[in-house]
């Protein structure tokens, strides 16, 4: 499925950058949108970057689809995100809202500031998720800010594909795995590069019959 074009949030570290490294080395076109780029993401042949884009930041994302004015986009992966740790005896509010801010708004202003560069119908568009958003899974406890946070763009995936299946758009929900990258503090159990590859064949497979269902990068469905 090569030659397609890519447009990838928060692809500056972590599993952002592992997916526009796999998807550069299969010759599809990408665009790496980051706050600041990285010596590493500069290195990858066949990665345009655009830099200064924060997800929470309203003029940036207006300028974004002139940024972009002659691309056709083919899929958008949504992974830009951020967690912080807490629990009930530390709980932090404006954490929380920060949260909220990234990882539950965040792909949907960024969604609808590209829909006029999406290609229609064919078009698919991602949601790096995580399985901690899910209600019927949560069986361990502390980290409200990311649970709900993640809860909320699950809502609003779901929301997005039913809104977008009429113009042929086809949206998923996606859990990357425990992933050992800056953000769990290198603690995970996934190397960043699995986790992609797996994103990637997940995104794949992606069809209007999938379209609004949450997978774990494995393949496995996941209850919301």
């Amino acid at each position: 499925m090569s030659g397609q074009t890519i447009v990838i949030t928060g692809a500056n570290r972590g599993i952002g950058l592992q997916l526009a490294r796999k998807y550069a080395a299969r010759l599809d076109r990408v665009y790496a949108v980051v706050r600041e780029s990285h010596p590493e993401l500069e290195e990858v042949d066949g990665v345009d970057v655009i830099e200064g884009v924060d997800v929470t930041d309203e003029d940036a994302l207006s300028r974004l689809p002139d940024r972009l004015s002659s691309v056709d986009i083919d899929v958008l992966i949504n992974n830009a995100g951020i967690l912080h740790f807490d629990g009930l005896g530390n709980l932090d509010f404006e954490s929380m809202r920060r949260q909220f801010e990234v990882n539950s708004l965040g792909p949907l202003r960024v969604t609808q500031a590209l829909l006029p560069r999406m290609v229609k119908p064919g078009g698919k568009i991602a949601i790096v998720t995580s399985r901690m958003g899910s209600i019927a899974d949560a069986e361990s406890s502390g980290m409200y800010g990311y649970r709900m946070s993640k809860a909320a763009v699950n809502m609003a995936g779901k929301t997005l594909a039913n809104d977008l299946s009429g113009d042929g758009l086809a949206v998923v929900l996606l859990h990357p795995g425990y992933v050992a990258t800056d953000m769990t503090n290198h603690q995970g159990t996934v190397h960043p590069a699995d986790s992609a590859r797996g994103l990637i064949a997940r995104i794949d497979a992606l069809d209007m019959a999938s379209t609004g269902r949450f997978f774990h990068m494995s393949g496995e469905e996941l209850p919301w």
